[in-house]
């Protein structure tokens, strides 16, 4: 199983843009390329980004973190 690597906010802006790209894509308002949009619709959906992955990035908030004294 992959660790989740991408925030709720996150998670939430990639669903809407990549929405929004496929929409215009379908409707001809935006050339072919729009359906790129499905890419981040995934990575929102399983909540895993394979680029944040290679660069060791997170949006999660930390678990467990402990505050300094």
């Amino acid at each position: 199983m992959l660790d989740t690597n991408v925030g709720k906010w996150d998670r939430a802006i990639r669903l809407l843009v990549g929405a929004l790209l496929v929409a215009g894509s379908a409707t001809g308002k935006i050339g072919g390329w729009g359906y790129i949009g499905i890419i981040p619709m995934l990575t929102s959906l399983m909540g895993y980004c394979p680029a944040y992955q290679v660069f060791g990035f997170s949006s999660c908030p930390m678990k467990g973190r402990k505050e300094p004294s």
